[in-house]
């Protein structure tokens, strides 16, 4: 189902994420990121220590809870990942992207062909009602690999893959990079996103922590900063 993967990580999916920075903004605003090395260090710290990690590991219940029809668990997970944002910009990205992302599910349910949806399982609509608003996008995200018959391992590297090719898209802007340059970046992503995404599935429920820190205040800083490209 490689197709399903290609289009369900794909930049062109209209939910908004070229619109946020995720921080980004702010630290090329007050120069702690300079230049595609700074950047690609900033990134590799995430995949290892920060946000990115942690939301990518509720994707991965979101997709288990799925798969076993648990809605109590779903929704749980749904309610754990809005209460682990550390800021209104951050979670507002989150819950917008996520919405966008069930509504387009639920509609492109009626156009999908049956080999390329999980038919055991309850409807889409179901789970729309289920877990209502606000959907964070990781829980949307679980939702749409399993019913597109994604397995795991591909669900969360395209998942890793799509934070990382938006946040080098926003670096390409900011700093500025040239698109070579943005390219260059993303293939050197590849092994810590590897990496990541061996260490993301063995990781326990009790072991759900980040080092957050310095997204956190970029992002506050971001709410306010003066002169914004990315919506906050």
């Amino acid at each position: 189902m490689i197709l399903n993967l290609l289009q369900l990580s794909s930049p062109a999916l209209p939910l908004g994420a070229y619109s946020y920075s995720e921080g980004l903004e702010t630290l090329v605003e007050t120069q702690i990121i300079t230049d595609s090395q700074t950047l690609l260090q900033w990134l590799i710290q995430d995949l290892k220590f920060g946000a990115i990690r942690l939301e990518s590991a509720i994707m991965v219940r979101a997709y288990r809870c799925v798969m076993e029809s648990d809605f109590n668990q779903f929704i749980y997970w749904n309610q754990w990942s809005t209460a682990a944002k550390e800021t209104a910009e951050l979670r507002q990205q989150s819950w917008q992207m996520g919405n966008t992302l069930m509504q387009l599910l639920v509609h492109l349910e009626t156009v999908k062909t049956s080999e390329n949806l999980h038919q055991e399982l309850p409807p889409l609509q179901d789970w729309f009602k289920q877990v209502g608003k606000p959907c964070n996008y990781a829980i949307a995200f679980g939702l749409g690999a399993a019913y597109w018959n994604l397995d795991l391992n591909s669900a969360l590297l395209g998942y890793l893959y799509s934070w990382a090719n938006n946040l080098i898209n926003a670096g390409v802007k900011l700093i500025p990079l040239g698109q070579t340059m943005g390219q260059t970046l993303l293939l050197q992503l590849h092994s810590p996103i590897e990496l990541a995404t061996t260490a993301i599935l063995e990781l326990k429920d009790d072991e759900l922590v980040s080092c957050n820190w310095g997204l956190a205040l970029a992002s506050m800083a971001h709410e306010t900063q003066y002169t914004r490209l990315f919506r906050s």
